[in-house]
């Protein structure tokens, strides 16, 4: 990691160009910057999905300890900027260090957190380490471990097992996960449900997307959380589907593409994609609160060129692709679009969120699919069908409510770490 740090800190410096937040505060990257006062509890989310996820657990450490500061840190701007709306007063928030031995002991020196909590997979063999030196137990909370990546834990046994093994517990979302950690080293490790399902969709977002499919009077399909490898055969199976609908039927409206990105970094390219693909497209950046006009009402795909507004996007869409999943890649986090009452179209790559996925389907949630034609022609066929539809959205409405209450168990569970660090 040392002989890495000045191309790590280059990449930084590279992508700053197109997010200016990575080059903030860059010495924080180092374990500098200003220090907070010592006995805050430490969450670090290192990107959206996990910042997202770590809301209700934060909402359920205030309650039960609201003299405590939260201090958090993240790796991406996109986590950054997700995690400020969460800072109340007496909280700080930075960026995690990078994981070299001077970065992490400084961190730890500056802060000095009463207890340390990593949402879902952040193992850092430098930073457990020196927790352990600095007396700070550390937490992995809504901890998750997919089979390829428990082979690759298992190919670097020899440095990631002792980090494993340092955790003072793992919180795990689902017994299989559970398994895999405690094969990848972890000792104590318990069963409390995925922070997912305690997530709740802003009301005044979903009146806003509400609001924009009101004015279209076309079926509107969304492609969630989309990553690269995937725009291509999305595009391609698109424009086949409005062909072979244009040459077959008069009386149908040809539906609508929403197309969100993963990274905002994406956002052009994608834009560019899709117009080389011969697709009418408007950006949601270029309507703002208005909505949108005219010549968005006609276009072929919206570009969902915003952050922090996919419970709109969901509550605008018919139905819903899940990103990730058509490439193998994963899958993205399917039970915001449950909870936004938007059913989804799933490939064959969930390996991120296995339990999950197969508990949608089973509820009548979710469809599997073998590739994006299937998907676009059965999440098309859906939304011609309200009926159908109002069915699916029910269902999904149900599932994402089952497995509720996460957060809070994991806050009791943390509670003997949290009291007996601030007795000190």
């Amino acid at each position: 990691m040392r002989l890495l740090l000045p191309a790590l800190l280059l990449r930084l410096w590279w992508r700053a160009r197109r997010e200016p937040l990575y080059g903030m505060a860059v010495s924080e990257r180092l374990g500098f910057g200003p220090a907070t006062a010592p006995g805050a509890v430490w969450l670090h989310a290192v990107s959206l999905g996990e910042t997202r996820a770590a809301e209700p657990l934060v909402r359920a450490l205030r309650l039960q300890w609201p003299e405590v500061p939260i201090l958090l840190t993240h790796g991406t701007a996109t986590g950054r900027a997700a995690g400020e709306h969460l800072l109340e007063l007496g909280d700080h928030q930075c960026w995690l260090p990078l994981d070299t031995p001077g970065a992490v002991r400084r961190f730890f020196r500056r802060h000095r957190p009463a207890l340390g909590i990593l949402m879902e997979t952040e193992v850092w063999p430098q930073l457990l380490h020196a927790a352990q030196r600095a007396g700070v137990p550390v937490v992995l909370a809504n901890a998750r471990l997919s089979e390829k990546s428990l082979r690759r834990s298992l190919c670097l046994d020899a440095l990631l097992r002792p980090a494993a093994q340092s955790l003072a517990q793992a919180l795990a979302q689902t017994e299989a996960d559970a398994q895999r950690l405690r094969q990848a080293g972890v000792v104590d490790v318990q069963v409390l449900g995925n922070l997912k399902f305690d997530q709740h969709p802003s009301a005044a977002l979903l009146a806003v997307g509400e609001s924009w499919s009101a004015g279209l009077s076309r079926p509107v399909v969304l492609a969630a959380s989309w990553r690269e490898g995937e725009d291509a055969p999305l595009l391609d199976a698109w424009r086949a589907l409005l062909e072979r609908r244009a040459a077959t039927s008069t009386s149908q409206p040809q539906p609508l593409l929403l197309l969100v990105p993963r990274h905002p970094q994406r956002f052009d390219e994608v834009a560019r994609q899709v117009t080389q693909a011969g697709l009418t497209l408007v950006r949601r950046s270029t309507w703002g609160a208005a909505g949108p006009g005219t010549v968005a009402r006609a276009a072929q795909v919206w570009l969902g060129d915003s952050m922090g507004e996919m419970p709109a996007y969901y509550a605008c869409a018919d139905a819903a692709l899940l990103g990730g999943s058509f490439a193998p890649l994963g899958g993205q986090n399917l039970i915001e679009a449950a909870a936004c009452a938007c059913p989804v179209f799933l490939g064959p790559h969930t390996f991120n969120f296995q339990q999950a996925a197969e508990g949608a389907v089973a509820a009548g949630a979710a469809w599997r699919c073998t590739d994006l034609d299937e998907a676009v022609a059965a999440a098309c066929a859906l939304a011609d069908r309200p009926a159908a539809r109002a069915a699916a959205s029910a269902a999904a409405v149900s599932y994402a409510g089952r497995d509720q209450g996460a957060a809070a168990r994991m806050a009791r569970t943390l509670r003997h770490f949290i009291s007996s660090t601030t007795a000190r």
